[in-house]
């Protein structure tokens, strides 16, 4: 069967590619962060539910980045590596990485279910449920259901860039669309009208996550540019050597804020307790649901951050498979000052409008001491989010590149050493706002790291042009 092949990547103006390919990834990721951030709206609003709900969703958050991490780990690699064989002109070979990420994305998603349910009162208590009962019980039901979905949450995640580097970007953002309408949908006739609580919100997310799934095994059987075969799907030590590593740098940006909550949660349960308000039973589990709303409103910013750097991927293999350094570079400036644009303008809305923020979010059903503590947390734990956004799109290109171990290194650094360092050190001598303060000391000196491997990489690319022309 002949298929279309990618060289627009090649010829299209860098601008208009990156329109094409950024603009779709951004709304699929940002459409996917909505799915839990859609359910705390509104369990928030939900006055049976309000901050025991808030604080839930917290805990069992970080739970699904776990499934996602692995999910875009498989998903970006084979994007990257299957946007630089069709570069190169190795469709065969581009055709048998997606299967192996087809087989790959379905056998974890199976065995992250069956972790989750036996393991379900360890990991829940890892992640402070145990702040109160009412938090607790709430977790669990929330964590139950929100489970039974992971495989199918799993899937569609891992082959929306698997679609995007077969050169159908809308596809990838429709399937994902499709999927939180659904989520949209249900989620206020299942909490508020069959009053089903976390229940409620779970199924509801599920339901969009099958859709999505639903939607990508279809496309999968109408491919553009990959011709998939039955032998496609055998899986290969060789090519899994290959992309893996590809998607490290995806999996540590997901996977770190998994260890950073996990460290968050047990240092605001540690230091809340010592608190003189929160340290009270009725109050105590406001600063978790606080910081996970910030977290959100974060998870937001990071995915357009992220979207755009990831929705460059197919433009910059392709280009670097076909010998086009010069188009790459264009790209990586391009980027960055897009990156910088959207952590400036999120910098802005969170500084100026933090409590319209914490509106959504059920404010008015709270009390004095849930808003003070909320607009601390927007105005000090987000303050650095230009850096932030940079420092994500450095990672994302580096990995485009094929740089996986630079990429991975400079990712571990700033997700685990500073990330969960900070978290864990800071709150020993600022208590609760020693949490807070330990996203924007890592944000920065992260950054003063990325600033130099961007000026390397800049060189290494002029270095290239010029011997390639």
């Amino acid at each position: 069967m002949n298929k279309q092949t990618n060289d627009f990547l090649e010829k299209e103006p860098i601008g208009k590619l990156m329109r094409m390919y950024a603009v779709p990834c951004i709304i699929s990721l940002l459409v996917a962060a909505l799915y839990n951030i859609v359910d705390q709206i509104f369990i928030a609003n939900a006055t049976y539910l309000g901050s025991y709900g808030n604080a839930a969703n917290t805990v069992v958050f970080p739970l699904t980045v776990v499934a996602l991490a692995i999910a875009v780990m498989i998903g970006d690699g084979a994007c990257a590596y299957v946007s630089i064989l069709l570069g190169k002109g190795r469709k065969k070979d581009a055709a048998d990485t997606v299967g192996n990420a087809v087989i790959l994305s379905v056998l974890a998603g199976i065995a992250i279910l069956i972790l989750y349910l036996i393991f379900s009162d360890a990991i829940l208590t890892m992640f402070g449920a145990t702040v109160n009962e009412e938090t607790y019980r709430q977790s669990k039901e929330y964590f139950f259901f929100i489970t039974l979905g992971i495989p199918f949450y799993m899937f569609g995640q891992a082959m929306n860039p698997v679609i995007r580097s077969d050169g159908s970007p809308r596809f990838a953002m429709a399937s994902t669309l499709a999927g939180a309408f659904f989520n949209i949908i249900f989620d206020p006739i299942l909490i508020f009208g069959a009053k089903w609580g976390m229940m409620g919100a779970a199924l509801a997310t599920d339901a969009g996550q099958v859709i999505t799934a639903l939607m990508a095994v279809w496309y999968l059987r109408h491919t553009k540019a990959i011709a998939l075969e039955k032998t496609s799907f055998t899986l290969s030590g060789h090519l899994m050597k290959e992309f893996l590593p590809l998607g490290i740098t995806s999996f540590l940006s997901q996977i770190s804020l998994v260890a950073a909550m996990a460290a968050i949660n047990n240092m605001i349960r540690k230091y809340g307790a010592m608190d003189p308000v929160f340290s009270q039973v009725e109050y105590a589990q406001i600063p978790m649901a606080v910081v996970g709303i910030v977290m959100k409103f974060f998870q937001i910013v990071i995915s357009i951050a992220v979207g755009m750097a990831a929705g460059c991927i197919p433009i910059v293999g392709y280009n670097i498979g076909a010998g086009r350094s010069d188009r790459a570079k264009e790209l990586f400036i391009k980027l960055l000052k897009t990156e910088a644009l959207v952590g400036a303008v999120a910098l802005v809305i969170v500084e100026v409008f933090p409590r319209h923020l914490i509106a959504i979010f059920g404010a008015a059903n709270e009390s004095v001491y849930y808003t003070d503590f909320a607009l601390k947390s927007f105005r000090i734990y987000l303050c650095m989010m230009v850096l932030a956004t940079v420092n994500k799109g450095t990672f994302i290109y580096l990995q485009a590149l094929g740089k996986a171990l630079a990429s991975t290194m400079i990712s571990m650094i700033r997700e685990l050493v500073f990330g969960v360092g900070f978290a864990i050190i800071l709150p020993m001598f600022f208590g609760l706002d020693g949490v807070l303060y330990s996203m924007p000391v890592s944000d920065f000196l992260t950054f003063l790291i990325a600033a130099a491997v961007i000026r390397a990489t800049l060189r290494e690319l002029t270095h290239q042009s010029s011997r390639q022309s």
